[in-house]
C-alpha cells in the first residue's frame, strides 16, 4: 500500500494560486470531493470576487495573498498569469513539496525552478491540459523523435491582445479569412503567446524540447473552437492527433484544462493508473 492510498494517511492539503475560470473549477471539484486531497486555501487577486465565489463551495477556505499559502498546503495548483509563476513556485519547492503548473511556458524562462525542485527533492507537475498524446510523445522520446510539428488554430478573440501581435502589429480584429499569425519554434511562441501556447511548450517538454519543437499559429474567424493539430515523425511510430477545444468563460483557454488538473489529481492517488 503506497503513501497516497494509505487510509491512515491524512488528505494531502491543496492551495490554488488564482482562482478565475480554471481555478474556481478544480476548487469546485475539490470541494465536492477527490479522494486523498483537500482544499485548504485559495490566492487571488481580486479578493472580493473570490469571496463571493467562495459562497459557493460548500467548504469556504481562505482567501489569502500568495505569499500565505505554503506554510498552510502540501500542493499548490498555479493558475495564475505566467508571471506570478516564481512567487507561487519556489517557496512550495524550497520546502520539498509540489507545484502543478498550468503556466507552462513560463518554466521556459524560469529554468531555476527545475533546478530548485531538484534541490530541494520537490516536483513539477505539468497536466496534459488542453492538448492529447502526451503520454505517446513521452514514450516515443525514449526512442529517436526526428520531428515535431503542431499547427494551433483559434477563434479571432482568444488571440487579440498577444504580445507577438502587438510586437509586430499585426491585427485580426477586423479579418474575414484565416490568417497565419506565426511560424516557429515552441520556444518562440511562448514568449510571443504567453495566454495561449502552453500547449505546445508542454508538447516540447514531453518530447524533443522547445528548440524543435515546431509551431504554426493560425487566426480564425469562424472557428468557435481551439483547435490542435499533431504531427510526430519517430523511429518507433509516426502518428498525428487533433483536437477540438470548447473554450471556457476565458476564450483564452479551455474548458478541458480543468478538467485535467482534476484527472492528474485523481490520478496521483487512484489504486489503478492508466497512462504513463
Amino acid at each position: 500500500m503506497n503513501a497516497f492510498t494509505s487510509p491512515r494517511r491524512r488528505p494531502m492539503r491543496v492551495a490554488i494560486a488564482g482562482f478565475g475560470a480554471i481555478g474556481g473549477r478544480v476548487a469546485a471539484a475539490l470541494d465536492e470531493g477527490i479522494p486523498g486531497f483537500e482544499l485548504v486555501a485559495v490566492a487571488a487577486q481580486d479578493k472580493g470576487k473570490a469571496a463571493r465565489r467562495m459562497e459557493g463551495l460548500r467548504h469556504p477556505v481562505p482567501v489569502l495573498d500568495i505569499a500565505e499559502l505554503e506554510p498552510l498546503a502540501d500542493l499548490v495548483i498555479e493558475c495564475a498569469p505566467a508571471a506570478l509563476l516564481p512567487a507561487i513556485a519556489e517557496p512550495f519547492l524550497r520546502a520539498a513539496k509540489s507545484v502543478v503548473v498550468l503556466s507552462v511556458g513560463a518554466l521556459l524562462a524560469q529554468e531555476h525552478l527545475v533546478a530548485l525542485a531538484r534541490q530541494h527533492g520537490g516536483q513539477i507537475i505539468v497536466p496534459t491540459g488542453a492538448l492529447l498524446g502526451l503520454d505517446a510523445v513521452a514514450a516515443a522520446a525514449e526512442g529517436q523523435i526526428e520531428s515535431v510539428r503542431m499547427v494551433t488554430r483559434k477563434p479571432v478573440r482568444g488571440l487579440v491582445g498577444a504580445p507577438y501581435l502587438v510586437e509586430h502589429n499585426i491585427r485580426i480584429e477586423d479579418i474575414r479569412e484565416p490568417m497565419r499569425v506565426f511560424q516557429g519554434t515552441a520556444r518562440e511562441a511562448a514568449k510571443g503567446f504567453p495566454a495561449n501556447l502552453n500547449v505546445a511548450v508542454a508538447l516540447s517538454l514531453a518530447g524533443i524540447g522547445p528548440d524543435r519543437t515546431m509551431l504554426e499559429i493560425w487566426a480564425d474567424p469562424d472557428l468557435q473552437r481551439n483547435t490542435h493539430r499533431i504531427e510526430v515523425e519517430a523511429d518507433s511510430a509516426r502518428f498525428s492527433m487533433s483536437i477540438e477545444g470548447i473554450p471556457s468563460e476565458n476564450p483564452k483557454t479551455g474548458r478541458i484544462t480543468p478538467l485535467s488538473v482534476i484527472a492528474c489529481l485523481r490520478k496521483m492517488t487512484a489504486p489503478l493508473r492508466v497512462g504513463t
